[in-house]
């Protein structure tokens, strides 16, 4: 298991398009993908599902924590950090 906070930095945050950009990252890893949200962490959503990611409410500036857990674990939570850190294809 490995696991990376980091800093959700376009303006708009995990709204619909930049959550599904996201989640369809995520699928393309057999490992299972989750964040933790909230300012205790105390939230967890499944990275491969919409509705949790979006459920989640995450907001321009929030910390999330993606945990991923599996055989290709390392590539799935370089590739996930890459695309918050870019901004999730919108101007930060």
């Amino acid at each position: 298991m490995v696991s990376q906070k980091v800093m959700v930095t376009n303006p708009t945050g995990l709204h619909l398009r930049s959550a599904g950009l996201f989640c369809n990252e995520a699928m393309k890893f057999d490992s299972r993908v989750t964040f933790t949200y909230g300012k205790d962490a105390s939230g967890e959503a499944n990275a491969k599902s919409i509705l949790s990611i979006l459920g989640a409410c995450i907001l321009a500036g929030d910390e999330i924590t993606i945990i991923c857990e599996g055989p290709d674990e390392e590539a799935a939570l370089d590739a996930l950090v890459t695309l918050i850190v870019d901004g999730l294809g919108e101007p930060v």
